[in-house]
């Protein structure tokens, strides 16, 4: 028997992805917005979304608000309108009881932030791909940035993904905003060389080298300084491994953005 989300049939399995996120002026941008809105329209439309953010950090792990709430506009010293964008996508109050039942454990408490809106690291790409703000959307801290508890958090939620939910881990490939005051022209050494490594790690499947990606990866540290917009991808990993699809991943979106990596990728 299918199984229904906010009242309504579930369609086929969704895949897990990890997008770069970008800031507000990505909406400016010439060529991603367009990559976005072609990556959605080639996914099966999902019954509810639920977006890991870099942005949102709380542990014991938090969910956000089940109802239609203001944005977060957790960024400083932008044009106004771009505090002025809206999307107000419904609630979703039963993928939130099914994330609680999913992660909750004896010992291990999941909040509730009633009020907390979208941060930015949701609702820009999601303002790209589902423009018109129909589809239920639900917002959840991550606890920790240990890749190996993020992974079986990924992995706890998997049955998600076969109640139609769009599992969005959603960071920044490469995250260094000392690339914003690059000078030398290109894309910085560091930023590209880790992109590489990523892009062939990937490939390869070889989780352990990403779980470690600190020490084993080339420029870790400059790519990262820390590793909140990495972390995401994990939660995406383990929503694919519990479902033997850490195989069937491909990258949907490269390139630079200012200098940053803006790899985005599919599992299953």
């Amino acid at each position: 028997m299918s199984a229904v989300i906010d009242g309504r049939t579930a369609p086929e399995r969704m895949p897990a992805l990890y997008l770069s996120h970008g800031a507000p002026p990505l909406a400016d941008d010439p060529v991603w917005p367009g990559q976005l809105a072609a990556w959605s329209a080639g996914l099966p439309r999902p019954r509810a979304i639920l977006v890991v953010s870099a942005h949102w950090e709380e542990a014991p792990l938090a969910l956000g608000a089940v109802r239609t709430v203001p944005l977060v506009y957790d960024f400083w010293g932008f044009p106004e309108h771009y505090y002025r964008v809206t999307y107000d996508a419904p609630g979703a109050p039963q993928l939130a009881e099914s994330v609680r039942k999913l992660l909750r454990a004896p010992g291990i408490p999941v909040q509730d932030f009633p009020d907390r809106g979208l941060d930015h690291g949701a609702y820009v790409p999601l303002v790209e791909m589902f423009p018109e703000a129909d589809i239920p959307v639900l917002q959840i801290s991550m606890p920790t940035l240990d890749p190996v508890k993020l992974m079986e958090i990924g992995r706890r939620l998997a049955p998600l993904r076969d109640e139609g939910v769009l599992i969005i881990g959603s960071g920044f490939f490469t995250h260094n905003l000392a690339a914003l005051r690059h000078t030398g022209g290109g894309v910085p050494g560091w930023s590209a060389e880790f992109d590489d490594w990523g892009r062939r790690a990937l490939g390869a499947g070889d989780v352990d080298a990403l779980l470690d990606f600190t020490r084993t990866s080339p420029a870790g540290r400059l790519a990262h300084p820390r590793t909140e917009h990495f972390a995401p991808l994990f939660v995406a990993m383990g929503a694919a491994d519990a479902t033997g699809e850490l195989g069937a991943q491909r990258s949907v979106i490269d390139g630079f953005w200012m200098g940053l990596a803006k790899r985005s990728v599919q599992f299953g």
